[in-house]
């Protein structure tokens, strides 16, 4: 038997009625997992703060509408007073519908049982939002690429299968120029 690629051409493939893709933030954040990675100290946090207050509260992002919905932040590295003084320095009124946790949960443990269990008690969540992914990981595994690949697929599968956006914040170790990428990030974010 000869093994050949299952192929599809372009001319047919420009006329199948397909699914558009569906946004959270529109032209931005799509369904599915995505990674929003940089220095230490660049203001990763924050602006996943401002995204999960900004998507509850059905608010534009960057002059793009938003699917309203209940969003989860897993802000693992943080504190509940930590997180109510920079909401006090974003908004003068938050919503029921962003949520926050604190209390780490670990991929491959019961951090995938808890997003479930918190998506069937708000069915209308959209966004969850989990900072950092070093929190979440096994740290007596290798870290190498076949390993961070099986580890971020359980969450892109969380994602599709609910039809919701997972951002993951991640570090990055090479050093960067920290002010450029600053610059660039806050020039974004405001």
């Amino acid at each position: 038997m000869t093994k050949k690629f299952n192929t599809i051409d372009g001319e047919t493939l420009m006329t199948m009625p397909l699914k558009p893709i569906n946004f959270i933030i529109e032209n931005l954040l799509s369904e599915g997992l995505h990674i929003l990675a940089g220095s230490p100290k660049v203001g990763k946090s924050w602006l996943a703060l401002w995204l999960s207050v900004a998507v509850a509260k059905g608010e534009e992002v960057w002059e793009n509408k938003v699917k309203e919905g209940t969003t989860l932040y897993l802000c693992f590295e943080d504190s509940q007073i930590r997180i109510q003084n920079r909401l006090f320095d974003i908004t003068d009124e938050v919503t029921d519908r962003v949520n926050f946790c604190t209390e780490n949960a670990m991929l491959g443990g019961d951090l995938e049982e808890r997003i479930v269990n918190f998506i069937k008690e708000h069915p209308d969540t959209v966004l969850i939002i989990i900072d950092t992914l070093q929190m979440i990981r096994n740290t007596s595994k290798d870290h190498n690429y076949a390993n961070d690949y099986n580890e971020l697929t359980i969450l892109k599968n969380l994602a599709d299968k609910y039809g919701i956006a997972i951002l993951l914040i991640h570090h990055l170790r090479k050093e960067y120029d920290k002010d450029l990428e600053r610059q660039h990030l806050f020039r974004q974010f405001f």
